[in-house]
């Protein structure tokens, strides 16, 4: 079986789209997914899949879920998956690894951008830092990302559905990875 990382976005936000990982945990279990565990209130949860035909098809898996969680919980969040080839070198083609974690913001996109390079410039602070490396947009943010113009329009700059998580979740989805082998 491989495994995935599944980041969902937009839930347990401003007491909208709740969903108790715990509860959640439990419905992926009975679908037949196994080695779950999740991190955070915010939807990162490490998973194995037993389904063969998910292979390298992240579509198929994320309208699984996608389906189980409306199902159960009555809608339907955005949903990314990442093998975890995919999100290992993700994190390893971090340019900003010198940097804080909690500054340092990875960008998982949907599919390849295709980014409006005079307009992510255009938003970028003087402290801020970007650099895109295939479906990741690595942002260093030293003064926070809440007021962060860019990243405010991220999705728009790059044309395509995106899913951030600072650099401290992305190395404790790894750890818990590599705790589980």
């Amino acid at each position: 079986m491989q495994t995935y990382i599944i980041l969902l976005r937009g839930i347990n936000v401003g007491g909208n789209n709740l969903l108790p990982m715990k509860a959640l945990t439990q419905v992926l279990t009975d679908a037949g997914f196994s080695q779950i565990k999740t991190y955070i209130q915010t939807g990162n949860i490490l998973l194995q899949s037993p389904h063969s035909s998910h292979g390298s098809d992240g579509a198929q898996l994320e309208r699984d879920i996608a389906k189980l969680i409306d199902t159960h919980f009555g809608f339907t969040p955005n949903i990314m998956q990442l093998s975890l080839s995919e999100f290992s070198s993700a994190a390893a083609n971090n340019p900003y690894k010198d940097k804080p974690g909690n500054t340092v913001h990875c960008y998982f996109c949907k599919q390849l951008p295709s980014p409006d390079e005079a307009r992510l410039k255009e938003l970028t602070t003087s402290t801020e830092e970007y650099h895109i490396q295939g479906r990741v947009l690595y942002l260093h943010a030293p003064d926070g990302i809440g007021r962060s113009k860019l990243a405010a329009n991220i999705e728009k700059c790059l044309k395509v559905s995106a899913t951030a998580r600072n650099l401290n979740t992305v190395n404790k989805l790894l750890g818990m990875v590599s705790a589980s082998v």
